[in-house]
């Protein structure tokens, strides 16, 4: 059970609907709600004093914070995260709303790609009065060249450059540990590989790599597990460890102390294409219809903003681009989330009629 997950198991149904009403209130006029405001708004009578104890109970939660002393309360950003998922009610896309977006596909709606996600950029933006994102689709030409720069220690650039002279830029936070020698040595690797295939034929053939290496780590350690001379200990590919036994008794026999040796280069050798299968995902993946609040997006972290963003599919249903809206955390997300939803499936329409 997940924290989020035990808390909202605490609260009865009278610390939930004050914690609901207290959020919607919120994201409504972006004011801290009062336990006399709430008086008139619950469906149960209580006292004021009655509903300041349950607010007190909330805060001690982590769910609001009273950003004055006597003030009301505001949800805190886990609070917003709880309400979004397991609170929103989210609306019906609205006439108004899918007609204005709609008219980016009528008329003299450009033809061209970045035409289309320009317009689409704006249509979004003034429907929403947030800032837009729109990230274009991800280009599936054969790549020439591909490069990997550290920015930080949890951050990272793909640099990659297509046969056809088309150059994309993607953000990504590497795995653990990661640095920026290890970054230039998976890139090389890469780029001896990389002739002709796209992206997704790499991770196919790294994949491939993968599974022959474990393959020949299996064949070579069962015959010194046989002989009793190791054993196996661990509980997963991450864990897995070859132990031997009286290495010392070894030196006389070559084959085996070969075969040693062997198993601990393929070992290295797993372990670095583990590695660049992750980087290669990772510059690859897509997500769907996700709501990052405040924090929970390095990007805006410090501006305190929140993101709604939906990915959107080729013709072939591949993940290959996404859009969104920016906004303050007291975004009416019931009311942007199905608005971003439905942008998503036009632009996917778009880039399937253009295919």
């Amino acid at each position: 059970m997940t924290e989020q997950a035990r808390i909202f198991g605490e609260m009865n149904d009278r610390s939930r609907e004050v914690f609901r009403r207290v959020v919607e209130g919120y994201l409504e006029t972006g004011d801290p709600m009062g336990s006399r405001t709430l008086t008139r708004t619950l469906s149960e009578k209580v006292s004021a004093a009655t509903i300041r104890n349950v607010m007190q109970d909330l805060e001690y939660l982590g769910l609001l914070n009273s950003p004055h002393v006597s003030a009301g309360r505001i949800p805190t950003q886990m609070g917003l995260r709880m309400f979004v998922d397991g609170l929103l009610e989210v609306d019906d896309l609205g006439r108004e709303d899918q007609q204005k977006l709609d008219a980016t596909l009528a008329g003299d709606a450009p033809t061209d790609v970045a035409g289309m996600l320009d317009r689409v950029g704006s249509a979004l933006s003034g429907v929403t009065q947030g800032a837009s994102l729109v990230l274009a689709p991800k280009h599936e030409s054969p790549i020439k060249h591909i490069e990997f720069v550290s920015l930080a220690h949890d951050r990272a650039l793909v640099v990659l450059v297509m046969a056809d002279g088309h150059v994309e830029n993607r953000l990504f936070t590497p795995p653990p540990g990661q640095t920026p020698s290890s970054m230039r040595e998976a890139a090389n690797f890469l780029n001896s590989l990389i002739e002709g295939k796209t992206l997704s034929e790499l991770q196919t053939v790294i994949r491939a790599e993968i599974t022959q290496r474990r393959q020949e780590i299996d064949t070579l350690s069962h015959a010194l597990i046989e002989s009793g001379m190791a054993i196996w200990a661990g509980d997963g590919d991450n864990q897995e460890r070859l132990i031997v036994r009286g290495r010392a008794n070894l030196l006389e026999g070559e084959q085996e102390e070969a075969d040693l040796e062997r198993i601990r280069s393929l070992f290295d050798d797993l372990e670095r294409k583990r590695d660049i299968a992750d980087f290669l995902e990772l510059a690859d993946q897509g997500d769907g219809v996700r709501i990052f609040i405040g924090s929970e997006n390095k990007l805006f972290s410090l501006s305190g903003s929140s993101l709604v963003v939906s990915s959107y599919m080729n013709s072939d249903r591949k993940i290959v681009g996404a859009v969104g809206v920016i906004g303050p955390k007291r975004l009416n997300y019931g009311r942007i989330v199905p608005i971003v939803n439905y942008t998503a499936q036009l632009v996917g329409k778009m880039i399937s009629d253009q295919g």
